[in-house]
């Protein structure tokens, strides 16, 4: 059985409360920008990087989108389309 390195936790694009948009990963605030489009590049760089989910939530901190760029845990059921 080959040695697997541990999953990376995935990436949260959330609201700073100060303003402005964090990327999180682990609980640990890997980058900031001014603006959620900023944020959102740098969270899908980071989350393409270490092949794990981006989830980027709205202003209210519910999840509005989540994107899979590693190994999705929920693919989709028809390999077809």
């Amino acid at each position: 059985m080959p040695n697997n390195p541990p999953k990376k936790p995935g990436v949260h694009t959330v609201p700073n409360p100060i303003g402005g948009w964090d990327n999180k990963q682990g609980g640990k605030v890997k980058s900031h920008a001014d603006t959620k489009a900023e944020a959102q590049k740098l969270g899908r760089d980071q989350a393409v990087k270490d092949q794990t989910e981006h989830r980027i939530h709205n202003k209210d901190g519910k999840i509005g989108k989540s994107n899979s760029y590693g190994n999705d845990p929920n693919p989709p059921k028809d390999k077809n389309r």
